[in-house]
């Protein structure tokens, strides 16, 4: 007998950034899908999906209450005093209704461990005021029932309109340096894969934490470089060299546990060839 396929109603808080935006056109053709947009733009006003959401001012609830999700996807960026308050809410609707909530954290909730890269039962510890955020987050929700949340910790996160990519692209333009850390060993990955990879959780009905970076590992001003090049550029790019020990450091994130089938993985080599296409 073939299993029924489970009809989700999917709220997406931050769907108008890079990657709540990516994921969202990766799921709406599959689910009903509805997201949120902060500054005022006529191609979200337009869509009945979407939704305007102030973090500092309005309260999710309302949203919640319109939109009853059976998974909310938090992408949120912005004030980290607000989005404390909105995960707090979030959580306790959560929690109330029996649904699942998937937050997307970062490797910098590792940022204090310099020596080697880390697994999903790793310690978190964290120098950074960003990791410091993520933590509390992280922590209110490993509180919950565990099959209610997942928890998607990424590194650097590449694509042709990442602001990371489109900030390079400025900076050449403007013959401004691209600051590389050479002595940053880290792992990475694309919205393509991320995008894949969320909607795989969701079809599989996955809880816990996962580990999303590339299986292998790059040291930071070589991946900058290599993406550079592939831009294929006549004028000539400045790079500035930001020393931030004289060691060797490790910002990267690898699954031990939570693997992930061969098809949804990935090596940083794809991110250069999805940049060329």
């Amino acid at each position: 007998m073939m299993k029924r396929e489970i009809k989700h109603s999917i709220l997406i808080l931050g769907a108008s950034g890079f990657l709540g935006g990516a994921i969202y056109k990766e799921l709406c053709p599959y689910f009903k899908t509805f997201g949120t947009y902060n500054t005022s733009n006529k191609e979200h006003e337009k869509n009945k999906h979407f939704f305007q959401y102030n973090m500092e001012e309005d309260d999710v609830y309302e949203i919640l209450e319109i939109v009853k999700p059976s998974i909310v996807i938090s992408a949120l960026r912005g004030d980290f005093s607000a989005q404390l308050v909105a995960h707090q809410h979030l959580a306790e609707y959560v929690f109330t209704n029996k649904i699942k909530l998937i937050f997307l954290s970062s490797a910098n909730v590792f940022d204090a461990y310099s020596k080697y890269p880390s697994y999903e039962t790793d310690k978190t510890l964290s120098n950074s005021i960003y990791g410091h955020f993520k933590i509390k987050i992280e922590n209110m929700l490993l509180r919950m029932p565990k099959r209610q949340v997942v928890i998607l910790r990424l590194p650097m996160v590449f694509g042709v309109q990442s602001p990371r990519i489109m900030e390079m692209h400025k900076n050449i333009k403007e013959k401004e340096p691209i600051e590389v850390f050479p002595n940053l060993i880290m792992n990475v990955t694309n919205a393509l894969k991320v995008t894949q990879q969320v909607h795989y959780i969701i079809n599989r009905n996955k809880s816990g934490i996962f580990h999303l970076g590339s299986s292998d590992l790059v040291h930071h001003d070589d991946f900058i470089k290599e993406i550079v090049d592939s831009f294929e550029l006549h004028n000539k790019v400045i790079y500035k060299n930001v020393y931030t020990t004289n060691d060797d450091r490790y910002l990267a994130v690898l699954p031990k546990y939570n693997l992930l089938p061969k098809h949804l993985q990935l090596i940083s080599r794809q991110i250069i060839s999805e940049l060329k296409l």
